[in-house]
């Protein structure tokens, strides 16, 4: 592990902010933290970045605890930079702004001249050196910083929601000149955001805060597709989530018993992919464990996505379905339908 934190509390004002949140993030990763508003994301990073110092716990850098003050905190500081979600440039221009850290470091003229053109080459800014920074775009100032915080070749690299103020296309370019980042440079990358996109994009590894902790941490597959808990599943937008008592001949949901392959046993919950169930006007006969027939109580249109909501007895299964699969079917509110799904896609937790 390059970076730990072990049972990391935070308090400002008296209020609690972190609660003893550990987390891990290995050499070479695209670690992303996710989380809705005010989860604490800001402050972890922070902390993680040797900015802040933790009400309690301690960090960890390549598996050696970092003291609150002192040369050893300063050498392990130089070793992180953190690119906040508004970054702030020095008045001047552009490769004055990117050759800062390597000047206060002593670095001889000719390496910061090869250093920040060769930087500024990887975001795309080789003409834009003698330019005021002033006269930036949002976008431009973000390249910048990432200029600015690569050219001191850091072992990590922080990011707090760097795309959050960027429209639509800024925003597709930052991700994708990221990628390309982290795959040029092999530096560790630790960033923020409270959109999937990024997270799914990017990430090879992640965590998800709710109320100052830890819900789920794994890589990112394991977090979109195996979540752990109720709010993990609503979160990363999971639909027919049940509570359920499992028992040996399934999952009892209501009036229903959902077949799956899981060993479970008890109380718990379920949830069932709505790409993964099918809709038919007649009883089919299939390797699907799982059939129950209902009414089709609305059909609504999500993006180029049909979402078919059908009542089975106490229990509503929304279903996806493609506009022709809508069409050659024509499945309209108020019809009776049957439905199918494989026990194995069933996810339980």
């Amino acid at each position: 592990m390059i970076l730990a934190l072990e049972n990391i509390s935070q308090r400002k004002n008296g209020q609690q902010i972190l609660s003893d949140v550990n987390l891990s993030v290995s050499r070479g990763e695209f670690f992303v933290l996710m989380g809705p508003t005010g989860c604490g994301k800001t402050t972890l990073l922070r902390i993680a970045g040797l900015l802040d110092k933790p009400f309690s716990g301690r960090v960890k850098y390549q598996s050696e605890p970092i003291p609150h003050r002192g040369k050893e905190r300063l050498q392990a500081r130089r070793r992180m930079v953190t690119v906040f979600q508004r970054p702030v440039l020095f008045r001047g221009s552009v490769f004055s702004n990117v050759e800062w850290g390597l000047r206060i470091r002593g670095i001889p003229e000719d390496e910061i001249n090869r250093k920040v053109s060769q930087v500024l080459e990887m975001v795309d800014l080789v003409e834009y050196g003698d330019r005021d920074s002033c006269t930036l775009s949002g976008g431009e100032l973000q390249r910048v910083a990432l200029a600015r915080a690569l050219v001191i070749e850091p072992s990590i690299l922080i990011l707090d929601e760097p795309t959050t103020s960027l429209d639509p296309n800024l925003r597709f370019n930052l991700l994708r000149r990221l990628k390309d980042l982290h795959s040029q440079t092999g530096i560790t990358f630790t960033m923020a955001t409270h959109d999937f996109t990024d997270a799914l994009s990017l990430g090879t590894a992640g965590a998800v805060m709710r109320n100052g902790r830890i819900e789920q941490m794994g890589t990112i597959d394991e977090i979109f597709y195996r979540p752990s808990t109720p709010f993990m599943a609503s979160f990363v937008g999971m639909k027919n989530v049940f509570p359920a008592e499992f028992n040996a001949d399934g999952a009892i949901v209501e009036e229903l018993i959902i077949r799956h392959t899981s060993n479970k046993r008890g109380h718990g919950f379920l949830a069932i992919p709505p790409e993964a169930i099918v809709v038919s006007r007649e009883a089919t006969v299939t390797s699907e464990r799982n059939h129950f027939t209902g009414i089709i109580t609305s059909v609504e249109r999500t993006g180029s996505i049909f979402s078919i909501s059908v009542d089975c007895g106490n229990l509503l299964i929304i279903s996806s379905v493609t506009r022709s699969a809508l069409s050659d079917l024509d499945l309209t509110e108020g019809q009776d339908v049957y439905i199918s799904f494989k026990a194995s896609a069933v996810h339980v937790f």
